[in-house]
């Protein structure tokens, strides 16, 4: 695909795949972040913000398939270069809902960051008022670290962002496997 990197999975199951995405891509999760779905949990960013962090030595910018390869959601992972090896789950959007697939997509980047990545700490941030999302991170096991209180200026007045984590020994244990 022109303009595309070459197509490299990061993570794959029977229900998703993840790999880099391109600039190809970047309609789509353009057009995902403006979904009315997802416009209230996140900020969307132009396409050359997206541009900018496929290109960021210290981000990936990742697309979610479905066994199709039809588009599902897209992630974007910082702190590749941290040195204390705490890397942040800057943003994942999934436009099908209802399936498993954010949970499923969830759990992958979790193997990759503790795995591959070695990451000491995954973490994020999220709406206080984003219900669904706070329910699936603690599901798999993201502590709540604090609260960033009123740091987002809105329509409507501000917002709170939740400070959430895991720890790699943490995952290991939940998961049972070696940290």
């Amino acid at each position: 695909m022109e303009g595309n990197v070459e197509t490299q999975y990061i993570a794959a199951s029977e229900k998703l795949a993840i790999r880099r995405s391109g600039a190809d891509d970047l309609a789509f999760v353009v057009r995902a972040e403006r979904e009315d779905e997802n416009r209230p949990f996140i900020a969307p960013w132009e396409r050359e913000r997206h541009a900018a962090a496929q290109n960021d030595s210290d981000a990936m910018h990742l697309l979610i398939e479905d066994p199709e390869a039809n588009p599902v959601g897209f992630a974007i992972v910082y702190g590749l270069l941290n040195p204390n090896r705490s890397i942040e789950l800057r943003r994942l959007v999934i436009t099908a809902k209802g399936r498993g697939y954010g949970k499923e997509a969830l759990r992958m980047l979790q193997v990759f960051a503790f795995g591959r990545l070695r990451a000491h700490r995954l973490w994020l941030d999220v709406k206080e008022s984003n219900e669904r999302a706070k329910r699936l991170y603690e599901s798999l096991g993201f502590q709540h670290e604090g609260k960033l209180r009123e740091c987002i200026r809105t329509a409507a007045g501000y917002e709170s962002l939740l400070v959430m984590s895991m720890l790699a020994h943490e995952y290991a244990r939940d998961n049972e496997v070696a940290p």
